[in-house]
Parts: structure tokens; C-alpha cells; sequence
């Protein structure tokens, strides 16, 4: 069972994903997380008030599948299939990080100033998160679904919107990490 904690090659995991794709064309359906955020509005009766939000969702159905098995398998990845918690990136990042106050950089996924359960009393991280998800949100409305969506489905469907959307993504993650983000830390 060791192999399955060390970061699987491209040319594994490149023709899985290939191969899923496969099937979901084959089967006529799209891949994308953020679609699924409407289908549950939508179970929730949403779309007796909004319009957007009025169409069939048990069409859905099989996509909320995906959500669950995301969600248990991140839930067994990180609790039982993950030795170390400890990110592997680039030294110059860290130190770069670490001058900005993220003490916990390289040490965990996710960093202890915004996401552990004391920065939720801090006014500025919380700021900065419901910001985020709003414009996270916003976005993968405005731009017709989200990161999987598009780079994975979209660009297998040789989607042009796709790609733009895509190299958007790049572009505005670029901005974000080089001119938004020291001025937010």
C-alpha cells in the first residue's frame, strides 16, 4: 500500500482522467463541481422563488454522486492515507510566505492563520474568506461553472469559452499571487 501515499505519475493519472471523460461524453454528461451548488438549491426549493434555479434536477442526480465521493474520499485521504501533513513546495515560497506571516507555510495543506478554528475570531481573515467565496461563487456563475468544469470538461469538449475561461483562471491567479496578495498580508 505504499504507492498509494506518493503522488501518482501523469501517466497514470493522466489516462484516468482521460478515461472518465470518455465515459462521460460517451454517456452525454459534463463534469463540474460548482453545478452541483444549483441542483441542491434546486432540491431545497429554491426554484419556486427563482427562476434560474427551476429545472430538473433528478437529471442531476448522478453529479451529487461525484460531490459525496469528493468529499469521503479528501475525508479518507487526509485521516487514514496521509502520513504526513507537510507540503512540499519550493523553499523560496515558504521564506516568501513567512515574511507575509504565514508561520504554518509548507507545513500543512491548508494555512493555520486562515483556516484553523482561532483565525474565525479574526475580523481580517474572516473578511477575507467570505470574499473569497463570494467572488469564488460569483465567478464560477459568471463564467458558466468552475475550474473542473472548464478545464477538465470543457476543454475535452473543445469548448472555445472553455478555454478562455481557463486561461482567465491562469491569468487571474497570476495577479492574484503577485500583486493582490501582498497587499492583502
Amino acid at each position: 500500500m505504499e504507492w498509494i501515499f506518493e503522488p501518482w505519475p501523469w501517466y497514470v493519472s493522466g489516462p484516468l482522467i482521460a478515461g472518465i471523460m470518455f465515459l462521460l461524453l460517451f454517456g452525454g454528461k459534463t463534469f463540474g463541481m460548482s453545478s452541483n451548488l444549483r441542483t441542491m438549491c434546486s432540491i431545497g426549493g429554491a426554484g419556486k422563488k427563482v427562476e434560474f434555479f427551476n429545472f430538473d434536477w433528478k437529471s442531476q442526480r448522478w453529479n451529487l454522486v461525484v460531490v459525496a465521493g469528493a468529499i469521503i474520499g479528501g475525508f479518507i485521504a487526509a485521516n487514514f492515507l496521509s502520513s504526513d501533513t507537510s507540503v512540499a513546495i519550493n523553499p523560496d515560497t515558504v521564506s516568501t510566505l513567512e515574511n507575509l506571516g504565514f508561520e504554518s507555510a509548507g507545513e500543512a495543506y491548508l494555512p493555520n492563520e486562515l483556516f484553523a478554528t482561532d483565525a474565525l475570531s479574526d475580523p481580517k481573515s474572516l473578511i477575507i474568506l467570505l470574499t473569497g467565496g463570494l467572488l469564488i461563487g460569483f465567478g464560477a456563475r459568471y463564467a458558466g461553472g468552475c475550474t473542473s468544469g472548464h478545464a477538465i470538461s470543457g476543454l475535452s469538449n473543445l469548448q472555445l469559452p472553455s478555454l478562455t475561461a481557463v486561461i482567465g483562471f491562469f491569468i487571474g491567479g497570476l495577479v492574484m499571487i503577485h500583486l493582490l496578495f501582498p497587499l492583502i498580508f
